[in-house]
């Protein structure tokens, strides 16, 4: 009775297989790169409101890029996958056999915007920090709807009605959260609020606070998530297995946005 009422989930992670060269363009791929077109899309329309100039809004798109994909990369390794990297250090930047992670790619976008506020701008980093968050909230949305198509990031046995059952996913083949599915809905709503409060409410004047709630909100619905996720390994058990890797990874960036949200802010224009 509970698989009748689960979802079957049967998509396939292929969008379409290229004749004669023996290689298929995913779906997940197909959204990775969505979310940066979409990024590249809304940052644009930020930028012309604020009369900033397109040389920026080009180098900012590279810096992202490199940051967002590096930073996935190593904090997969570093985090989650360490006692199989370590003794395989070739397999780094082997990106093809998978293995990112969010937390991982939260740091590496920091520190490039970072060097972009350094190199570029010359402005204090929350003010590209702000700016960027709105559209990160956007293609962690569509990244997470990737990973649905590719039946990956799935969660824990479920009875609810809409449980789905992943048919490329991992065995057993039962009934599951669709974890990444309740992400993809909380990044989605994550967007709309900073969205609205940067264009209609101009928290984009005050230093910190966008990027301080996009921390709180988002880290917070990824540290309940977890409690229904499969695990993903990590140091979790140095921990005791109470949380898992990706809650302890969390914490930091909610006490961290918690602090941009409430500290003294400065305006642009001051």
């Amino acid at each position: 009775m509970i698989d009748f009422l689960a979802i079957n989930w049967t998509a396939d992670p292929e969008f379409i297989e290229i004749p004669g060269l023996g290689r298929a363009i995913r779906w997940y791929g197909i959204l990775f790169a969505t979310a940066f077109l979409s990024g590249y899309y809304i940052l644009d329309k930020i930028f012309k409101n604020e009369n900033v100039g397109k040389d920026w809004l080009d180098k900012v798109l590279v810096y992202v890029m490199v940051g967002t994909i590096l930073g996935a990369r190593f904090g997969h390794v570093f985090f989650y996958d360490w006692d199989y990297y370590s003794q395989n250090l070739g397999d780094i930047l082997a990106i093809w056999k998978g293995g990112l992670a969010s937390h991982g790619a939260a740091i590496g976008i920091i520190i490039s915007l970072w060097l972009f506020s350094k190199r570029v701008t010359k402005k204090p980093i929350l003010w590209i920090t702000d700016r960027v968050v709105i559209t990160v909230a956007l293609g962690s949305f569509f990244i997470r709807i990737g990973n649905l198509m590719n039946h990956e990031i799935v969660g824990k046995p479920s009875e609810l009605a809409w449980a789905f059952i992943f048919q490329c996913g991992p065995e057993p083949i039962v009934p599951r959260h669709p974890a990444q599915l309740y992400e993809a809905i909380c990044y989605l709503i994550i967007f709309g609020i900073i969205f609205f409060l940067y264009w209609k409410k101009s928290w984009g004047k005050f230093q910190g606070k966008i990027f301080g709630l996009f921390l709180i909100l988002v880290f917070i619905a990824r540290f309940f998530i977890e409690f229904v996720k499969n695990s993903q390994g990590g140091f979790e058990s140095s921990f005791g297995n109470v949380l898992s890797t990706g809650q302890l990874l969390s914490i930091p960036f909610v006490l961290f946005g918690l602090y941009l949200l409430f500290r003294p802010s400065k305006t642009i224009n001051s």
